[in-house]
């Protein structure tokens, strides 16, 4: 039998921690506790009649990537 190889860890080269975030759509925006000025006004801009939008990263979901 042959071993199987493992995924192997990767080291961060700039040395500096990575984060990652949700996207979130305004309505889950609108109904936050703790609003930011980068929900509010995506919330304001897809209240626009016509208006198509993909979502902002949430700071409050802000998870660090690696160890």
């Amino acid at each position: 039998m042959t071993k199987g190889k493992g995924k192997k860890k990767t080291s961060l080269q700039s040395g500096r921690e990575q984060f990652t975030m949700k996207i979130v759509t305004s309505d889950r925006c609108e109904v936050c506790k703790t609003p930011c000025t980068r929900g509010m006004d995506y919330v304001e801009r897809m209240s626009q009649p016509g208006a198509v939008g993909n979502g902002v990263p949430c700071i409050l979901t802000r998870t660090k990537l690696g160890r």
